[in-house]
């Protein structure tokens, strides 16, 4: 009899005929809540709305309103094997730096000369492009200058399609990650890139040849004002020909930038400014 007094109770409480309540509450107490809850979200999805609206319109669409702007740009080189940045290889066998060669390739074809002459303007070097708004007026898009892979000569891929890896001299492309506003190089004197041997490896390193002359990068390609301000901007990129590098060794290299302005390295990051990888050709079967 108390199981059936039990059940009894609970069918009352799911659903109630004398006072028509179900689960304990009334139609109309049912739909107070049911309204309450309805109004209070879309009160929340409103004032979301308009948090979300009043900080677009803070936005600027061509560039960052807020950045954390770096002192030190970071560098990358191509062809990039892997994380280790780790170039190795053998002479004889064309597998193992083909594909170093068709990476360059790849790499360089936004830098053929009919793409440059039909997306950039010829510039004015060795002064920076500045191309200011005009008050609320936006000049945008900006113009970029050209940057032809001929400027790179020997690593242009142009006459040596190897890149020099299979003759143990090849070429690596270093290139400045993108930085908007960024103004290196003061009184015209621009930035440029040198690279050496770790403390280690100073006797294994060799000749070394920069493209362009000195491994600069010309004043005209900056500022860079974003993707979206600039779409056809083309990055300038330095490129380093190793001549007579000593085989069948590790050979770890690091390359830095130097510029009047641009301080290298930092306490976040030692390698700001800087890139380190470690180079093997080696010439036996």
């Amino acid at each position: 009899m108390a199981k059936d007094g039990e059940k009894s109770e609970w069918k009352e409480y799911i659903w109630n005929p004398r006072t028509r309540e179900f689960l304990g509450r009334t139609a109309s107490s049912w739909g107070l809540i049911l309204l309450f809850y309805l109004v209070f979200y879309i009160f929340l999805a409103g004032l979301f709305a308009l948090t979300m609206y009043v900080m677009l319109q803070t936005l600027e669409e061509h560039k960052p309103t807020w950045q954390d702007r770096l002192t030190t740009p970071g560098m990358v080189i191509r062809p990039k094997a892997d994380e280790a940045l780790e170039i190795v290889y053998n002479i004889h066998k064309t597998e193992s730096w083909d594909m170093y060669a068709q990476a360059l390739d790849k790499f360089l074809e936004p830098y053929n000369e009919t793409v440059q002459v039909q997306n950039n303007d010829q510039c004015v070097p060795d002064r920076h492009f500045v191309q200011e708004d005009s008050g609320d007026v936006k000049n945008n898009p900006k113009r970029s200058c050209q940057f032809n892979r001929t400027v790179l000569d020997a690593c242009s891929g142009i006459g040596d399609r190897y890149y020099g890896y299979h003759d143990g001299r090849p070429c690596i492309i270093i290139k400045l990650n993108r930085v908007i506003g960024m103004l290196p190089g003061l009184e015209g004197q621009a930035p440029y890139v040198t690279c050496g041997a770790k403390r280690e490896d100073t006797d294994k390193i060799g000749e070394m040849l920069y493209f362009p002359p000195n491994g600069t990068f010309n004043l005209m390609y900056y500022p860079y004002y974003g993707k979206k301000a600039q779409v056809n901007y083309s990055q300038p990129l330095v490129a380093v020909k190793f001549l007579n590098i000593t085989q069948n060794e590790d050979v770890n290299i690091e390359c830095k930038i130097n510029a009047n302005n641009i301080p290298t390295g930092s306490e976040r990051d030692k390698f700001a400014g800087r890139v380190s990888f470690k180079l093997r050709i080696n010439s036996v079967n």
